[in-house]
C-alpha cells in the first residue's frame, strides 16, 4: 500500500515539476525576464560601446555582484548584427539587446528591437598635446597620486579615479583591464546630464522650470499640477518603486517595458506634489521624454545630446543610449570615458561656462547644491545628491552620483572635480566621500 502511494505522489511530483518547467519555459515569470534583460543590456552595452570581453563582463558585471538566478544566466553574441541574447540556462525567458549606432544598446523581447540607428555626432579636434581639458596630456601632483596608491580610499571593484584641479587632471588611476580610453556607465549619474540638457533648452528660451501641463494623459486630472521643477526635485508625488532586487517599478521601467516613458506617465499620484522627496528613475525618463518632444524633429532630438553638451565639452567618448521607443534613458543609460565624465563635472564646477561661453543659464548650477523641500538635505533641486554631514566637504559641493558606487564630486569653491567609477554594490560599505575628503585636505593645504 505504501509503495501504490509513493509511487503515486512521484508521478503527482513529476506531473507538477514538468507543468511548472513548461510554464517557466513558455510563460516566464516578470522575475526571469527582468534578469535576461539586464544581462543582455550589461554585456550588449560593454561590448559595442566599452570594447570588453563578454566573458569577463558576464562573470564580473553580471552574475557575481547581482541576484541568484543571474548566474544561470547564459548569453550568446552576434557580432555581425550587434546583438546579444541572454537566457536562464541558455533558453528559459530569453531576452535581446541591440547595438544601434548613436544610441547604444536597447532591450526587449527577442526580435522585437530594431537593429536601425542614425543618430550621429561630430568629433571635436583636441591637440594631444595640451593639457587636459584641451587634450590628454595630465600634468600629475605627487601628494594626490601617492592617495590613488591607497586601496581603502579608492574602494574595492575600483575601475577609474580621475582628480581635476584648475582645469589639469592632477592625479588619475584604472584598475586592471580598463583605461582612460574606455568608456563605463554612469548609471544614475546620467540623471544630471539629463538635466543639463534641460539646462541648455532653458538657456536658449525653449523650456520652463514652471511648465505644467507635460502630458496629455494628465490633463484631467491633478496630475497636470506637477512641474518640471518637481520633476527635476523628485518631489512630483508620483508613484514608484526603485527597488532593485525584484520586479518593481525600476526593473520593469528598464527592462521590460518597450516604452519606458509611456509607462511612468501611466502611473498615479500616491503623494500631494512637492510634500515628499521620492527617489525616482522614472521622472528622469519622463525629463527626457518633455526635452525631447519640446524639440520635436526626430534628427535634432537624436543630435541635441551631443550639439548642447558632448560637443563643446570635447566629450568624444559620451554615448546616451535610448529605449525601444527611441526615448533616451535619462535616468541610467550614459557610457563616457572616466576623463570625460571628468569633463562634465569641471563644466559644472565652472557654473556651466566652458572657454567662456555660458551654456546653462545663470543660477542652474547653483540649485544642484541647494536642497529640495523635502529630502532633508540630501538631495538638491537639480537631480544631484548632497554630501552627508561631517563628510569634510565644503558647503558648495555636490556629488553626481550612479549605481554600484560611480561618483563625481564637484567642488566649485576650489575648482575640482574628483572622478571614482567602478563596480562596488552598496553592500561593501564603501563610501567614496572620504576619498573626496582626503582630496581636499592635499588640496587646501598646497
Amino acid at each position: 500500500m505504501l509503495k501504490v502511494i509513493f509511487r503515486r505522489l512521484a508521478v503527482f511530483l513529476l506531473i507538477v515539476a514538468i507543468g511548472i518547467g513548461l510554464w517557466i519555459y513558455f510563460i516566464p515569470p516578470n522575475l526571469l525576464r527582468v534578469g535576461s534583460g539586464y544581462a543582455a543590456k550589461i554585456v550588449c552595452s560593454n561590448v559595442f560601446i566599452a570594447g570588453r570581453d563578454p566573458d569577463v563582463i558576464l562573470e564580473q558585471d553580471v552574475q557575481a555582484p547581482g541576484h541568484p538566478l543571474l548566474r544561470l544566466m547564459g548569453i550568446a553574441i552576434d557580432r555581425d548584427g550587434k546583438r546579444v541574447n541572454a537566457a536562464l540556462l541558455g533558453s528559459i525567458a530569453p531576452s535581446e539587446a541591440v547595438y544601434r549606432e548613436g544610441t547604444g544598446c536597447t532591450v526587449g523581447p527577442v526580435g522585437s528591437v530594431q537593429s536601425a540607428g542614425n543618430a550621429t555626432r561630430p568629433v571635436p579636434e583636441s591637440d594631444p598635446e595640451a593639457l587636459w581639458p584641451e587634450g590628454d596630456k595630465a600634468d600629475s601632483e605627487e601628494t594626490l597620486v601617492s592617495i590613488l596608491s591607497d586601496t581603502a580610499l579608492t574602494g574595492p571593484g575600483m575601475r577609474a579615479v580621475v582628480i581635476v584641479s584648475h582645469g589639469k587632471i592632477v592625479a588619475e588611476t584604472y584598475g586592471e583591464g580598463f583605461s582612460k580610453d574606455m568608456p563605463l556607465l554612469g548609471w544614475s549619474m546620467t540623471k544630471t546630464v539629463n538635466a543639463a540638457i534641460i539646462g541648455r533648452l532653458m538657456k536658449e528660451g525653449r523650456l520652463s522650470l514652471d511648465e505644467k501641463n507635460l502630458f496629455p494623459e494628465w490633463r484631467d486630472d491633478r496630475r497636470a499640477l506637477i512641474r518640471v521643477s518637481d520633476l527635476m526635485g523628485m518631489e512630483s508625488g508620483l508613484a514608484f518603486n526603485e527597488n532593485y532586487g525584484t520586479v518593481a517599478d525600476v526593473t520593469r521601467m528598464l527592462f521590460l517595458e518597450p516604452d519606458m516613458a509611456r509607462f511612468v506617465e501611466s502611473l498615479p499620484l500616491e503623494d500631494e506634489i512637492g510634500s515628499r522627496f521620492t527617489y525616482s528613475s522614472g521622472t528622469s525618463v519622463l525629463l527626457s521624454r518633455i526635452w525631447m518632444d519640446r524639440i520635436g524633429n526626430r534628427d535634432e532630438v537624436l543630435a541635441y545630446p551631443s550639439r548642447a553638451i558632448f560637443e563643446p565639452l570635447g566629450m568624444t567618448s559620451a554615448i546616451m543610449e535610448s529605449d525601444a521607443a527611441g526615448t533616451f534613458v535619462g535616468s541610467s543609460y550614459m557610457y563616457a570615458t572616466a576623463r570625460d565624465w571628468a569633463r562634465f563635472g569641471l563644466f559644472l564646477a565652472r557654473d556651466g561656462v566652458w572657454e567662456g561661453a555660458r551654456l546653462l543659464p545663470e543660477g542652474f548650477v547653483a540649485q544642484m547644491h541647494e536642497a529640495n523641500r523635502s529630502s532633508g538635505g540630501r538631495y538638491s533641486k537639480m537631480q544631484t545628491w548632497l554630501p552627508k554631514p561631517g563628510a569634510g566637504l565644503p558647503s558648495d559641493a555636490f556629488v553626481i552620483s550612479g549605481h554600484d558606487g560611480q561618483n563625481v564630486f564637484v567642488i566649485p569653491s576650489v575648482d575640482l572635480v574628483i572622478v571614482r567609477l567602478g563596480l562596488t554594490p552598496r553592500s561593501q560599505g564603501y563610501d567614496a566621500s572620504v576619498l573626496a575628503s582626503e582630496v581636499v585636505k592635499r588640496v587646501n593645504a598646497d
